[in-house]
């Protein structure tokens, strides 16, 4: 049984004194577009939530290297092993039955049937074939109310690894950035039609809804210290059918979002929100 009903909700959360995204090709500063408003990919998102999903030892197929549970040093090495997915025949099971490698996987993992994946087997030929896997969970990158103020400290760090301790390395320059403060919003869909391919159900819709208000427990780093990110609120609108009562665009749009963090729904016919509070 897929997805029964369209889905649609919201995330907003809180960034105080933290790197919430930073951008390795401009310094590691936190993400801003070209009017000042902060940003968080929709790829960062998308890892929060795998790794929410793993605490909770759900199976998943992108698995970040500082997160990994099960040794497997890649992508390939993991698709193709006999424990951990699809068997080390999988290249040729996907040459004659592509739509049975495509079932096997989204039943084995389960962002693999949230989110979708390419595929790519390769033999020794150096011939291959790509499955593509269209998720019906999207998610959009998230954007900050009002542009973000972004403070660069320069710090001293030992970074040393070798000698007796007889003598005192050198100390290296680094930076830290940060937000200071600011109220990110980001959006996203669930789509009934496109769970038909890839098995995500009612169930699994659930478990995403679950794990939303918790999405930065267990996420704390030296950019991102222990209570820096907060989800403050999910909006979850569930709609009466596959199709939906209204376009995804105008159910989104019925949210105004204040710098604080207070927000405002506007009404739409037969259809009303579910507000749930950050964990």
């Amino acid at each position: 049984m897929s997805l029964e009903n369209k889905i649609d909700f919201v995330i907003i959360f809180s960034v105080k004194n933290a790197n919430p995204n930073g951008d390795p090709l401009n310094g590691n500063r936190p993400r801003i577009d070209y009017d000042g408003y902060g940003e968080i990919t929709d790829v960062c998102l998308k890892r929060k939530i795998r790794n929410r999903l793993m605490a909770k030892e759900y199976p998943i197929f992108v698995q970040s290297d500082e997160n990994k549970i099960d040794g497997m040093p890649s992508l390939k090495a993991r698709a193709e092993s006999d424990e951990f997915g699809l068997g080390k025949d999988a290249f040729i099971r996907t040459q004659t039955t592509p739509d049975k490698t495509v079932k096997l996987a989204c039943e084995k993992w389960l962002d693999v049937r949230t989110f979708g994946q390419l595929f790519a087997f390769k033999n020794t030929a150096n011939d291959g074939v790509s499955i593509p896997i269209r998720g019906p969970v999207s998610i959009q990158s998230a954007f900050s109310v009002v542009p973000v103020s972004v403070t660069s400290t320069q710090i001293t760090k030992s970074v040393s690894g070798e000698g007796d301790g007889t003598k005192k390395s050198s100390d290296t320059m680094g930076m830290k950035h940060r937000v200071d403060q600011a109220v990110y919003v980001t959006y996203g869909s669930m789509n009934p039609q496109l769970s038909e391919r890839t098995g995500f159900n009612n169930d699994d819709a659930e478990t995403i809804k679950a794990v939303l208000p918790k999405l930065f427990e267990g996420d704390a780093s030296s950019a991102r210290p222990e209570g820096s990110m907060a989800i403050e609120k999910v909006i979850w609108w569930q709609h009466n059918s596959k199709a939906g009562q209204y376009s995804s665009a105008k159910v989104h749009r019925t949210l105004s979002v204040n710098p604080d963090g207070s927000f405002e729904i506007d009404k739409l016919d037969g259809l009303e929100p579910e507000l749930i509070d950050g964990f």
